[in-house]
């Protein structure tokens, strides 16, 4: 497996794997063609279908120039390699297939997007059997394995989630795109710290993902978990327990570095992708991450935090992708928001249980991810079904 670096990018939304995949690869593109007077871009299937709501064009344009850059649309067509596919060409010639695979990442024919392995591990049962061998906590293989350089990279990562937050909390109005969509996450935190406890934690747990997911609705600087479309999440659980259990920044890096290792997993054996997989690859995994996040602040053990992703993996297997009007907003604001309740009920779940179950966490990735290609199309960030064929 990849370092979870690659789990965890930061960079500007609405979608990791329409706006930042597109744009790394026309920056390698532009790398081989500094000279070159035009250049054609061809976006396929989801990329095509949902890019204009996802800003795929401007985000390309912006790297290759708008004068020079002609970008033709073909949704009906998907190219053998993944959903997201594109084709480049300099000057008409040195034609360049690639993948935007989800999370930012990218895969293409002679090309290691990713780098070299980092991790000797390639499921959550390996990850179990040497924690059992070894006594060690699962962050503390990712620091074995990555070397202690993670830790300032994810000290990194949780200002940004939180400067997310904080910025998403102060402001109002209108989302950009067209749906004419409201602000909320001030709202519901100025109603949250004035109710009961119960509802309290709710609001605040809601304020907190819906607040970085109208910042990345509104192309503001947040960080993939392991998605932009998903990047609410595990911010949002991770803020209200720092904020009601006063946990210090290394319990923080260590909760990360647990949530990260989750997310790495169901990147090597299933997708993170929405438009392979469906909404269960974005909401659903990083449900997973912050529910073992949060099993490991509360004290869980290795099986508990293991048990905690199956349990929020599992309760969203089947969620279909379909944005309203290609926009990252509806419904993905509010899974947000949903997922991360649901993350710390999971997590509570797994700590009330002595972490044995029936069904494994990698049984579940694999199940999500034969789930995933069984959808049909249309549920799989095409916006041409569900709430996106139905609402207008």
């Amino acid at each position: 497996m990849n370092s979870i670096r690659e789990i965890y990018r930061i960079g500007f939304g609405p979608s990791s794997s329409h706006t930042m995949g597109p744009a790394r690869a026309a920056e390698a593109y532009l790398a081989r063609h500094k000279d070159a007077a035009r250049f054609d871009v061809t976006l396929y299937g989801s990329l095509a279908a949902t890019g204009v709501g996802h800003f795929t064009d401007k985000a390309i344009l912006r790297i290759l120039g708008d004068g020079r850059t002609r970008i033709e649309w073909k949704p009906e067509e998907i190219l053998p390699g993944h959903p997201n596919g594109m084709k480049f060409l300099a000057d008409g010639a040195d034609e360049w297939v690639v993948y935007s695979v989800g999370g930012g990442a990218l895969r293409a024919e002679g090309c290691d997007f990713g780098g070299e392995d980092v991790y000797p591990y390639a499921s959550m049962s390996e990850v179990l059997a040497k924690c059992q061998e070894s006594g060690l906590p699962m962050w503390q293989l990712v620091e074995d394995a990555e070397g202690p350089q993670i830790v300032g990279y994810l000290e990194e990562v949780w200002r940004v989630m939180n400067a997310a937050i904080d910025e998403g909390l102060k402001r109002d109005g209108v989302l950009p795109g067209g749906l004419r969509l409201q602000r909320r996450a001030r709202s519901i935190y100025q109603k949250a710290r004035f109710m009961q406890p119960g509802f309290r934690r709710t609001g605040l747990i809601c304020a907190y993902a819906t607040a970085v997911s109208e910042e990345n609705a509104s192309l503001g600087t947040v960080v993939t978990a392991p998605t932009c479309g998903s990047a609410g999440v595990l911010p949002g659980v991770l803020r209200y327990i720092h904020e009601t259990l006063g946990c210090d920044s290394m319990e923080i890096v260590h909760a990360l570095e647990t949530a990260g290792l989750v997310g790495n997993i169901v990147k090597r054996n299933g997708s993170i992708s929405g438009a392979e997989v469906g909404c269960q690859g974005e909401i659903g995994v990083a449900c997973a991450m912050a529910a073992s996040a949060a099993a490991y602040i509360y004290g869980g053990t290795v099986a508990q935090c293991e048990t905690a992703a199956e349990i929020g993996l599992e309760h969203f297997l089947g969620l279909t992708c379909d944005p309203v009007k290609g926009l990252v907003q509806i419904p993905c604001i509010e899974r947000n928001a949903i997922a991360a309740t649901r993350a710390l009920v999971s997590a509570e779940m797994a700590i009330l249980s002595d972490g044995r179950h029936r069904v494994s966490f990698d049984e579940v990735v694999a199940t999500m991810l034969r789930t995933g290609h069984d959808l049909p199309s249309l549920y799989r960030e095409t916006s041409c079904g569900g709430l996106a064929a139905l609402v207008k």
